[in-house]
């Protein structure tokens, strides 16, 4: 009976002390491994909410939380520059990259928190290039060129050195600057040499070199803050002065540097950005296109305004994809004034037509969208215009404008290669003696499409030969306008349109260096316009190929440094064959832009 009683005690000791053992290991690890849920702690109130049971994955290797007193004592310093200060991190003006660099905003220029941003961009451009050039009316040097065409041979070179100053003030990680002011100059050479007398100026005596500079002024505003309106810094801001902006994702309707004030601001976190603004256009420098500082006065300012409100809404309809809404009106009251441009060439009113001056009210409505949906990528645009003008291009009556436009673009990336399709549609005026305008023109446009300024027809300003001096597609402009000039130029709503398909590919050969090719077929919407101008019938509505490739090359992998060659060719179809010939056209670029 002993013998029992001893066993039975040393048998609970054991069990104790295991039971014991275990609670102790438990305790050390409740916040590394909870293997089983908790007791049921049985009855209870009805509003006793008991949170759901998760269990945590048991990792023996794991640390505990530290103790209270074992956490260090850490003090926050107010700003952020202080601390490369304490890290001995010394100022390097010359590297924008590495140092406490106030000139790029790294820590104050003065004062607690006013900072200086300073950037210089260097662009250059060489540009061989060759198209249709009238000489029948000027003289020409070269024997037997004395006819409707010459010989098309130019070569364009340009450099423009750009330089940034902003200075603002505010702690602008989070939140929007108190105050901006930016300052935008640009010095801009150029030589420009052509084949033929009467291209480059309008006087048939001039050389056949042109040699330009000019100080543009591409911004010059002022930024002010004027309240926050959430917690996550949604704002709204004020600013006045010169100043860049664009219509769309884009740029098909108006992408500018003018005078103007333009409200701005963002709410639901970011996800809705809206703008409503007032621009009135400056006169430019012929060469470069830039606003021409030398003419800032009563005469730097177009009679011409722009009025635009415009809601960008993120992930809408689907995540990924951003909707735009686009109201603008466009007042031009020029109708009474002749504008010559720096190479005297008339340009307000344009030499086509009747030549007379004329003003317009027009309403533009525009959606775009940009984004994508799965691994499809897409960018579609449309616009309808209406309004009217006080005179026709071929008529003294007044014209009621109705146009439309559409153009989408779709791509899909496949590993290293993203292939894409493009298609466009401008309406092209139907009877230019009628008192209806149907032929779509924008205000300003710069188009980012179908392969952009390496297209031919994109970059190139085609003249219209034996139709007046203007341009049949403007430089940097993919509309068949009938415009003497985007720069100077009214806009023209009665015009053939235009009608481009397209396809081409991206291919990133390699992380610095990739590789683009275009293939663009053209048409006119309709030829009525251009039949009229040239007082010509049965011309095609064929403008034919354009084929384009080009090899963009960043050797450090980032923009400061972005190396480009294109070139492109137009095969001539049916309609630009009866306009200019069947000789192909070309242009080779060579660009080089150095960012600091």
């Amino acid at each position: 009976m002993a013998c029992r009683s001893i066993r039975r005690m040393v048998i609970t000791i054991l069990v104790g002390t295991a039971c014991a053992a275990s609670v102790t290991l438990d305790a050390a690890t409740d916040e590394r491994c909870v293997a089983e849920p908790p007791a049921d702690p049985g009855r209870r109130a009805p509003s006793v909410d008991v949170p759901p049971y998760e269990a945590t994955p048991c990792d023996p290797q794991a640390l505990s939380s530290p103790r209270p007193e074992t956490t260090p004592e850490v003090t926050a310093l107010p700003d952020r520059w202080r601390i490369a200060s304490m890290i001995g991190v010394r100022t390097n003006l010359l590297d924008p990259y590495h140092g406490n660099n106030w000139l790029k905003g790294d820590r104050p220029a003065f004062g607690e928190d006013w900072f200086v941003s300073l950037s210089a961009v260097s662009d250059t451009v060489i540009e061989p290039r060759r198209f249709a050039t009238p000489v029948g009316v000027p003289v020409t040097d070269r024997p037997g060129s004395l006819d409707l065409i010459g010989d098309g041979g130019q070569l364009f070179m340009i450099e423009n050195l750009a330089l940034d100053v902003v200075l603002y003030q505010g702690d602008t990680v989070f939140r929007p600057p108190e105050y901006e002011f930016r300052f935008t100059p640009v010095l801009s050479y150029s030589v420009t040499e052509a084949e033929e007398r009467g291209v480059l100026k309008a006087d048939p005596t001039a050389p056949t070199t042109r040699r330009e500079g000019v100080v543009g002024m591409q911004a010059l505003y002022v930024d002010k803050h004027l309240r926050n309106v959430s917690a996550r810094y949604d704002f709204d801001s004020l600013r006045i002065g010169i100043q860049p902006f664009t219509a769309d994702f884009r740029g098909f309707l108006f992408q500018d540097s003018a005078l103007g004030v333009r409200w701005f601001g963002n709410r639901h976190n970011n996800r809705l950005q809206w703008n409503l603004a007032w621009f009135r256009r400056l006169e430019k420098d012929t060469a470069s296109g830039l606003n021409n500082v030398l003419k800032l006065g009563a005469g730097a300012v177009r009679n011409d305004d722009v009025v635009i409100a415009n809601s960008f809404v993120q992930d809408f309809p689907v995540a990924g994809f951003t909707s735009e809404a686009v109201l603008a009106h466009n007042r031009n009251r020029e109708g009474g004034e002749q504008q010559y441009d720096d190479h005297g060439v008339l340009q307000r009113p344009a030499a086509i037509g009747l030549e007379r001056g004329r003003d317009y009210r027009v309403t533009y409505l525009g959606y775009n969208g940009d984004g994508h949906f799965g691994r499809t990528n897409l960018s579609v645009s449309g616009y309808f215009v209406f309004g009217n003008e006080t005179r026709g291009l071929f008529s003294e009556r007044p014209d009621q404008v109705r146009a439309f436009f559409g153009a989408a673009e779709v791509s899909r990336d496949y590993d290293w290669v993203r292939a894409r399709l493009s298609v466009l549609y401008a309406s092209g005026d139907t009877d230019p003696y009628d008192e209806r305008a149907t032929g779509y023109d924008a205000i300003f446009e710069n188009p980012l499409f179908a392969g952009a300024d390496t297209s031919f027809w994109i970059r190139e300003s085609v003249p219209l030969i034996g139709g007046g001096r203007v341009a049949l597609s403007g430089r940097n402009g993919v509309l068949n306008s009938l415009r003497s000039s985007k720069d100077f130029g009214q806009s023209n709503f009665t015009n053939p349109g235009l009608i481009l398909i397209g396809g081409g590919a991206d291919l990133d050969l390699t992380p610095t260096l990739r590789a683009s090719v275009n293939l663009n077929g053209l048409w006119f919407a309709d030829s009525a316009s251009v039949e009229a101008a040239r007082s010509q019938g049965s011309i095609g509505r064929d403008i034919g190929l354009d084929v384009s490739a080009a090899l963009t090359w960043r050797p450090l992998a980032i923009q400061n440094i972005v190396l480009r060659l294109s070139a492109a060719v137009l095969a001539p179809g049916s309609g630009y064959r009866a306009l200019f010939g069947d000789e192909t056209q070309f242009s080779i670029l060579a660009n080089a832009v150095l960012t600091y």
